[in-house]
């Protein structure tokens, strides 16, 4: 399974290596700058700050340089230093936007998750279609445990790459967080709520603890005794364990408050069947 980069560096290598055609250094720096990309490449980060700094010092102060330079940093875990080239590069040329998927991941990594978000905003507004940058920015929402604004970036790249299994299973995780994070939410507002114990409910029936979710869908019918689908998952958990009478109550229960509940209906026809055998 293939993981976020932690850093820009796969940016790097496909984006940010090449030259804006407005913004070309003097012939005798290409060679120089090359060998700075070859070295990035290689993960020779010693070489290749040497060579992108001999190029700045030689006049070619260029903004796609100083986010090599940042990217070398980042891989070299100088954040800070990393934050200050893409600053220059963001000053350089405000519309060139790769320093600022390098800046976000740096920010990221000094946990200044609010200013990451914010040039990761930028960068995927001036690249909608770079993956790199709305990976980065679902990263820092999750930081910011704002999971409904990480599921919308997970959402994008599944658009962008939908044969990519891993963006299929991020957002599955994304959404994950989301309930967890609601039902945070759920216990701050009212901790005694019937969902807080539906949900413990469901969670015990798929760890196998079928005892356990018995007490927990009790626990919500007792807060709430008009709520919907919790006598329905009693009287499934009893009717697994054979418990045909209490399983018959529990529908019973449930059809009282939804008549027409498709699911109840269904249950108490195999109920039926299961009596006769």
């Amino acid at each position: 399974m293939r993981h976020f980069p932690a850093s820009a560096l796969g940016f790097a290598l496909l984006v940010v290596t090449s030259r804006p055609s407005s913004a070309q250094p003097a012939a005798p720096l290409d060679a120089l700058f090359a060998q700075g990309v070859d070295a990035l490449k290689a993960g020779k980060l010693d070489e290749a700050e040497t060579a992108f700094r001999r190029v700045l010092q030689q006049g070619g102060n260029r903004a796609y340089v100083h986010n090599n330079l940042a990217i070398v940093y980042q891989q070299q875990g100088k954040h800070a230093e990393a934050v200050a080239e893409c600053r220059e590069a963001i000053r350089l040329d405000p519309a060139y936007a790769p320093p600022r998927v390098v800046l976000g991941g740096s920010l990221l990594a000094l946990s200044r998750v609010a200013e990451a978000t914010a040039e990761l905003e930028r960068a995927v507004k001036l690249l909608p279609k770079e993956r790199l940058a709305r990976e980065q920015l679902a990263r820092a929402y999750t930081r910011a445990d704002n999971p409904t604004a990480a599921i919308e970036q997970y959402r994008a790249l599944r658009e962008l790459a939908p044969d990519d299994p891993e963006y299929a299973y991020q957002l599955g995780r994304a959404y994950l967080r989301l309930s967890e994070w609601a039902m945070r939410r759920l216990r701050g507002i009212d901790p005694g709520s019937a969902r807080i114990y539906q949900a413990l409910g469901h969670n015990y029936r798929v760890q196998g603890r079928p005892d356990l979710a018995v007490r927990a869908f009790e626990r919500a019918a007792q807060a709430d005794p008009r709520l919907p689908e919790i006598h329905l998952a009693l009287a499934q958990i009893h009717l697994e364990q054979r418990n045909y009478g209490e399983a018959r109550k529990q529908i019973e229960l449930e059809l009282a408050l939804v008549p027409e509940s498709a699911g109840a209906l269904a249950l108490k026809q195999r109920l039926e069947i299961e009596e006769q055998r």
